[in-house]
């Protein structure tokens, strides 16, 4: 298991755990990062990432990246 922000690009991974705060796992669950669910690594712009999930695309800042497990 890592963070999401460690994991490959172009590879579809598994979300295993997301932590934080109640209100951040409930931003993160809103915008489709769900347990058990995918999750693509699109691209890495300086420290942030683009990630797909559920057919969308999304950027996330490193710090919110690292709150995902896969």
């Amino acid at each position: 298991m890592m963070p999401l922000n460690l994991a490959p690009q172009g590879e579809e991974q598994l979300i295993r755990r997301i932590g934080g705060s109640p209100e951040v796992k409930l931003h993160l669950e809103n915008l489709g990062f769900n347990i058990g669910g995918s999750v693509t690594v699109v691209s890495e712009l300086g420290g942030n990432i683009i990630v797909k999930v559920k057919e969308s695309r999304i950027a996330l800042d490193k710090e919110l990246a690292r709150r995902i497990m896969v």
